[in-house]
């Protein structure tokens, strides 16, 4: 299944052209690497605002299945990415960052300070990785297996409940 992927990379160092985005194109080869086409590829500072009319934008033009951000998780005070999340899904999906965290803590203890979200917009989904090119390729690989199908399930796409049965009968 090909998806259409938008890549956003929050950043004010990156924005500014102060420091190479490099998680961007580590998500983006990850992709590619599975089929799927990268459409939208910005960076933007870590505004709370700019960031929301971006993801709304996006989301709501009907070209995209998923959204990948990256960067502004973390602690800092300017890390807004979630609320900015939060402020525009429709639907949250905790399970999403519950995987990419537990991923994380495998490697370092500093996963489990982690604040990103996942959720629903219209059809689209939307998750929050984290800003390092290293924890980027950790997170996203943990969840890669499920997102064609929750594309499928966001589409309706008949052959999702096929899917899903095989899924569960192989249990």
């Amino acid at each position: 299944m090909s998806l259409s992927i938008a890549i956003l990379v929050l950043s004010d160092r990156s924005a500014r052209g102060e420091r190479a985005d490099l998680s961007g194109p580590a998500i983006a080869k990850i992709c590619l690497e599975q089929g799927w086409k990268v459409i939208k590829h910005a960076i933007l500072p870590d505004e709370n605002e700019e960031i929301q009319k971006r993801l709304i934008e996006w989301a709501d033009s009907g070209d995209i299945d998923i959204i990948i951000t990256s960067g502004g998780t973390g602690f800092a005070p300017r890390d807004v990415t979630p609320e900015a999340t939060q402020a525009v899904i429709e639907r949250s999906v905790p399970g999403l960052p519950e995987v990419m965290r537990a991923a994380s803590i495998k490697t370092t203890p500093h996963g489990m300070l982690s604040r990103a979200a996942a959720g629903i917009r219209k059809r689209c989904l939307i998750v929050n990785l984290p800003g390092s090119p290293k924890a980027v390729v950790e997170t996203i690989e943990a969840i890669l297996p499920v997102l064609p199908h929750a594309v499928q399930l966001l589409n309706e796409d008949s052959q999702a409940e096929v899917d899903h049965t095989k899924t569960h009968s192989a249990s």
